[in-house]
């Protein structure tokens, strides 16, 4: 059964471009991962809001589980590399199973 993680960021809105582009450079990296079926980032549209979410698709858990483990996600998700610090203030995994689904 199809999973879905999304990592939910409080960004600042000083914060809102160098999260952008951080992305921007790395989209597509996840895309030859074992088991990885797609990625969203979301941007919020509500007043006030501050979440982006990094919604990823994953064919089970288990895929999820090894890309995390993977020297890929360290490569991705350090701080040096010249990015400097985070740009979120906060950080909340939330996990899913798809159960139904529709597509066009």
């Amino acid at each position: 059964m199809p999973v879905i993680r999304i990592n939910a960021l409080t960004v600042p809105e000083e914060g809102v471009s160098e999260l952008e582009e951080r992305f921007r450079k790395r989209l597509g990296a996840v895309d030859e991962q074992p088991g990885f079926l797609g990625f969203d980032l979301l941007r919020p549209t509500g007043q006030n809001e501050q979440r982006w979410f990094v919604m990823t698709r994953w064919e089970s858990d288990e895929a999820f589980q090894a890309w995390v483990s993977s020297t890929a996600f360290r490569h991705g998700h350090a701080t040096s590399e010249g990015r400097g610090r985070p740009v979120a203030t906060g950080s909340e995994l939330l996990e899913f199973e798809v159960v139904l689904t529709s597509e066009r």
